[in-house]
């Protein structure tokens, strides 16, 4: 069989196995008009993917593996066997994205834009290894996430401390469940409604003045509120990180809509110096002819240090 976006799926026919095999690339040119310095003419593959899923043995033991051969430091991304002992009650263990940030566990491929908003990339996690218990209550009216992982982000292991990371979500969808996809492709019916929460903890230790413990978080980077601040802290001390986020999604006939907010806060060990981030963003979208040319705008605000001027991103 092939469905689009799903790709090609190969059955047994006692229906016990089943793989779906499929693909998603995205090239792109930009050009960069500099005020100052050096403009800048990039062609780039942003991403190609490979991904297979599906079950084994039983419909409730399913899987997934996805790779993108657009970046070698990244390779493995997804990675993860998914047990449902029922709807409610479910265990997920693996590589996978942390369940923080509506945008970020929405997959590029049902995205609106060509990336994530800038305060999204600047509070984002991205991918982890660990365990989640997760579920779907009375049919997605309530659904939830529990995770601990290991604290240091995608491929990279944690074997010299004992910290790990945890991660809670939750969402409320009144009108029926509403899937992780940003534009109303299928031109809902019905309203859909979907408000969610989250909150994400870790722990990272300074090596030095200017660097953070090796990690593959995307907040703790030279983009994220983390990175960027790691300054405030002891040049050895490790910092305790606090996020939240609240968000909300709405669809119908054709229109979509949704924003979130992001707060977060980080203090030495030692020190007791805190760093203090939030942001947010805003984005709708309307289909002038269905299913085929869609109109959309975003506005995103990212304020990385509360405690310092002339640092705003609009």
């Amino acid at each position: 069989d092939y469905k689009v976006g799903k790709g090609f799926t190969f059955s047994s026919p006692d229906e016990k196995f089943q793989l779906s095999l499929g693909a998603r690339l995205q090239s792109r040119y930009t050009f960069t008009d500099n005020e100052t310095g050096q403009d800048a003419s990039e062609w780039r593959i942003r991403r190609m993917k490979l991904f297979m899923g599906g079950h084994a043995y039983t419909k409730d033991l399913t899987y997934k593996l996805q790779v993108n051969f657009a970046d070698s430091s990244k390779l493995l991304e997804d990675a993860w066997l998914n047990y449902r002992v029922m709807n409610e009650a479910q265990l997920l263990l693996g590589q996978e994205k942390v369940q923080f940030a509506r945008q970020e566990i929405t997959s590029s491929g049902a995205q609106q834009f060509v990336d994530r908003a800038n305060a999204t990339d600047t509070f984002k996690m991205g991918r982890d290894t660990g365990l989640m218990l997760h579920g779907k209550i009375a049919e997605g009216l309530l659904n939830y996430n529990l995770g601990v992982y290991g604290g240091l982000g995608q491929n990279t292991p944690r074997s010299t401390a004992n910290n790990n990371a945890f991660a809670a979500r939750v969402t409320v969808n009144p009108l029926g469940d509403m899937p992780y996809s940003e534009a109303d492709l299928d031109q809902s019916e019905k309203p859909l409604v979907s408000i969610g929460a989250n909150y994400f903890m870790d722990t990272l230790k300074k090596t030095n003045a200017t660097t953070l413990e090796t990690n593959n978080l995307s907040f703790a980077g030279t983009s994220g509120w983390l990175g960027k601040g790691r300054s405030t802290f002891g040049a050895t001390e490790k910092v305790d990180i606090d996020t939240f986020g609240i968000d909300a999604a709405f669809k119908w006939m054709g229109f979509s809509a949704q924003g979130e907010y992001f707060m977060g806060q980080a203090e030495g060990q030692d020190s007791a110096n805190k760093l203090r981030a939030r942001g947010f963003y805003t984005q709708a979208g309307y289909f002038i002819i269905p299913k085929h040319l869609e109109l959309a705008a975003r506005y995103s605000y990212v304020d990385p240090n509360r405690d310092t001027s002339q640092d705003l991103q609009s």
